[in-house]
């Protein structure tokens, strides 16, 4: 989901605002220690991610063996994230780092001076320094660097497609919505599984279809040339993607495959989970709302059921080669509160740390875990796993939080084809992203009423897929839209625009 998508979502917003600067003197965490005096005490807030670890894992010893410090995770469930998030911030009780989202209770936190600016330092950690500023950029808020992204591939996005199917109908991958069509049709009518049935789809929709990073329709109207969530021109004048050519033609085209029965008719109750269990069960060609890396886990899950089902991954392109709607690059970052880190010295000391989980051991402790017990080494300095179920038990939860890139300072991995080819697109991709110029941008109405905004145009759109409103009737909703606050929305949006941009 997208940050825009996140911040609308997020209820009950807790209002730091009114801090005082006694709250933030008086919730320090423990003094850190002078250079070389000794191990510095880091404390860290942590999404849960699956089983919470045990205390003093061999995962946690490594990364302190390798620092210097005495680190202590707090593990937050995912469920409650937000939620505890806002009351640790509410009450000035953080760790040395903590992971928030990007959300409306971090922009406020952020402005309002409980986090650390760290964007004039990052010039002086080599692996922070390292990553591409596109990562940074989209995590600013009133274009200021407050954290360290919790690292994705900006260039993921994906079509996971059969194509075992693909071959024996003579497909190739779509790149116009006539191409598009006629992928959908086949699939449907064409009988690429031989049993006689009309069983198949090309691709399911689901309900939350056209929310967040991953919505389908964005992804094939980018494709096509259209805007990622949002488009600017040259003059700063922002446009919501409903309100261009390229998306409203992507809804049409979903309009028909709706009209003669090519998609599911059950797509507003349809939960995601369910849709990959279709592809799992070999009724589905496409998963849209995938990422490159996800071919190598259908495959395992496609196999069992259907053993000559051949899963293969490919970027959207259209008429003009390559254009994919680009992630944000984040899931997430870590900030540095001054109410445990409260002077430049201490700082630096965590940024230190920081910057030495990115090392060449700490990276491949969090993408391959420990040598001979997840992951060995091959004769030619590669790594392979050894045991990844215990990976996924022991390590992931430190992978998926903390920071870490694949590609960068570790070994490579040996993989099936298709799981080497996935992260290799995964990687290869960014330079063919189309970036949301909406992503970091502020709106005093958005954050009070986005998630209102948000649901009329999606309920819209959905209305206009399955038929009980005409081309008339959306135009309709559109002015609706723009009444209730829309236009009020997209001219804060290129006030914030023109501030951070000198538009």
């Amino acid at each position: 989901m997208s940050p825009k998508g996140r911040m609308s979502r997020l209820g009950g917003l807790v209002v730091v605002g009114a801090m005082s600067a006694g709250l933030l003197a008086g919730c320090g965490g423990e003094k850190a220690p002078a250079a070389g005096e000794g191990k510095l005490p880091i404390s860290i807030s942590l999404m849960q991610v699956g089983d919470v670890p045990a205390k003093e894992n061999g995962i946690e010893q490594k990364i302190e063996e390798y620092t210097n410090t005495d680190v202590s995770v707090q593990w937050i469930p995912q469920s409650a994230f937000d939620d505890k998030v806002n009351v640790m911030v509410a009450s000035g009780e953080m760790p040395t780092i903590m992971r928030v989202n990007y959300v409306p209770t971090t922009f406020n936190a952020a402005k309002t001076g409980l986090f650390w600016e760290i964007g004039p330092y990052l010039k002086d950690y080599k692996n922070l320094s390292a990553q591409s500023e596109a990562y940074f950029d989209n995590i600013k808020i009133e274009g200021k660097v407050y954290g360290v992204p919790n690292f994705r591939d900006i260039g993921r996005t994906a079509i996971v497609y059969r194509k075992d199917w693909f071959d024996k109908l003579k497909l190739d991958v779509p790149k116009t919505l006539d191409d598009w069509y006629e992928v959908m049709r086949s699939i449907r009518k064409d009988d690429p599984d031989g049993n006689g049935k009309e069983d198949t789809y090309g691709t399911v929709l689901f309900k939350k279809y056209n929310e967040g990073v991953s919505s389908p329709l964005t992804r094939i109207a980018v494709s096509i040339g259209g805007v990622n969530k949002w488009g600017v021109n040259d003059a700063g004048k922002l446009t919501p993607e409903f309100l261009t050519t390229e998306y409203v033609d992507t809804m049409k085209l979903f309009k028909r495959l709706f009209s003669e029965g090519l998609i599911n008719s059950d797509f507003p109750a349809l939960d995601p989970s369910d849709a990959d269990k279709k592809i799992d069960s070999g009724l589905v060609a496409m998963k849209l709302n995938g990422v490159a890396q996800n071919g190598k886990s259908f495959q395992q899950r496609l196999t069992p059921n259907v053993p000559d089902g051949e899963i293969d991954v490919a970027p959207f392109q259209g008429p003009d080669g390559i254009r994919i709607a680009g992630e944000p690059g984040n899931y997430g970052m870590l900030v540095i509160p001054k109410a445990s880190v409260p002077d430049e010295e201490q700082l630096k000391q965590v940024l230190t740390f920081l910057d030495q989980l990115m090392d060449e051991p700490l990276s491949t402790l969090q993408l391959r875990g420990l040598e001979d017990v997840h992951y060995t080494k091959t004769a030619d300095g590669k790594t392979e796993f050894k045991d990844f179920d215990g990976y996924q038990r022991e390590v992931k939860p430190y992978r998926d939080n903390l920071l870490s890139v694949e590609g960068y300072n570790v070994p490579e991995l040996v993989d099936v084809p298709i799981g080497m080819k996935g992260t290799k697109m995964a990687r290869e991709n960014e330079q063919y992203a189309i970036p949301n110029p909406a992503l970091t941008l502020s709106s005093a109405i958005y954050t009070e009423r986005g998630q209102e905004l948000d649901q009329m145009i999606w309920d819209a759109q959905t209305k206009y897929i399955m038929g009980k409103i005409d081309d008339a009737g959306w135009e309709q909703e559109v002015a609706n839209w723009r009444k209730s606050g829309g236009d009020q929305l997209i001219s804060e949006f290129e006030a914030s625009y023109a501030q951070l941009n000198g538009k």
